[in-house]
């Protein structure tokens, strides 16, 4: 075969091939266009799926914080529970080790337990607070102690200078005679006695409020009420309690029946009793030796016990003091010779 003949064969095969294959040289724009929209689309859909993917991934991590932190926080106040549990307990024991050295008996372990039947549910109790305008937890709160904070908020409470949830009785019912024996009659005298003070108090503020605050008197006198009716709330707290002690009760009785008889000599008497007593006071030189003598000890032991070495007691004491000076302002005696000096 020459060069000729295979030459003319190659370009015939070559013209069958071209003419069997479409020419793709040209392509429509909507062609071209929708090509470009479907991948803009799929583009699209890429990164949605990226963001969706990395939300979920950070909703993770967090969930996964949070869960860390409870697990934490937890953990701590376990830690912290048992090991307050276990101190008391060491205390204890180092008490009981203490006063079976002393040979003094065992004190009885007081369960400051709640009942049960009176609990109510955090979802009730949270709204029971927020109708009362109360902040539904505090800092730190168990459900125990805002079981508690709302059972004392529950208390009716009187709206006065030192508010109490003592029933407080009117004016003609106030006069007090003698302390009583039995526990209703206490709990009428505390009654009293809560009623009398909040009487002179709310007098004793109205006279205030009268006056203009301009002076350097009438501002130490409003302070001085204002201190009194802080320190007198202890002394309410007790009459609430009725655990008033019997060496304080009577001689306040004794003051009391005086002031509303008029007799403020005799009730500033047994102020005096009360917070000096009848003890002896060491005057002047009282130790030159190195020897202490045995009239000497007698003054050491009436100081023992004293009334007006609690803090709490002498305040309010000094509040009842002040009660009488204004009072005798207030209500005037009779007789010119029963106002105090």
């Amino acid at each position: 075969m020459d060069f000729a003949s295979l030459m003319s064969k190659e370009i015939s095969n070559a013209r069958s091939t071209s003419s069997t294959e479409p020419s793709k040289k040209y392509m429509k724009r909507a062609d071209i266009e929708a090509e470009r929209r479907a991948q803009y689309l799929a583009e699209q859909q890429k990164n949605v799926d990226e963001n969706e993917s990395r939300l979920m991934q950070k909703r993770k991590r967090e969930e996964d914080e949070l869960e860390a932190n409870r697990a934490r926080d937890e953990k701590r106040t376990r830690l912290a529970e048992e090991s307050r549990r276990r101190r008391e307990e060491e205390e204890a024991e180092e008490q009981k080790a203490r006063r079976k050295r002393l040979g003094l008996p065992e004190l009885v372990k007081e369960t400051s337990e709640e009942p049960e039947v009176d609990d109510i549910k955090d979802e009730e109790l949270s709204e029971k607070l927020r109708a009362m305008g109360q902040p539904v937890k505090l800092f730190g709160e168990s459900h125990k102690q805002k079981l508690r904070r709302f059972r004392k908020l529950g208390v009716v409470m009187t709206q006065g200078p030192i508010p109490t949830s003592l029933e407080l009785v009117e004016e003609k019912d106030m006069k007090v005679d003698v302390v009583p024996k039995d526990t209703e009659g206490r709990t009428f005298l505390f009654r009293q006695l809560a009623s009398y003070f909040t009487m002179v108090l709310k007098e004793w503020e109205a006279a205030l409020d009268k006056e203009k605050q301009d002076t350097f008197a009438s501002k130490a006198a409003y302070n001085a009420m204002v201190q009194s009716k802080e320190n007198m709330k202890p002394l309410f707290r007790k009459f609430e309690k009725g655990d008033v002690d019997e060496g304080i009760l009577e001689p306040i009785v004794e003051i009391v029946k005086a002031a509303q008889e008029r007799r403020y000599v005799d009730a500033n008497d047994g102020y005096l009793r009360l917070s000096i007593g009848k003890a002896a006071w060491p005057i002047g030189v009282t130790m030159v030796g190195i020897h202490e003598r045995s009239a000497r000890e007698k003054l050491h032991e009436s100081d023992k016990g004293h009334v007006m070495g609690d803090e709490i007691t002498r305040k309010f004491l000094q509040s009842i003091k002040r009660c009488l000076s204004f009072a005798q302002v207030r209500w005037p005696p009779e007789d010119i010779r029963q106002l105090m000096g």
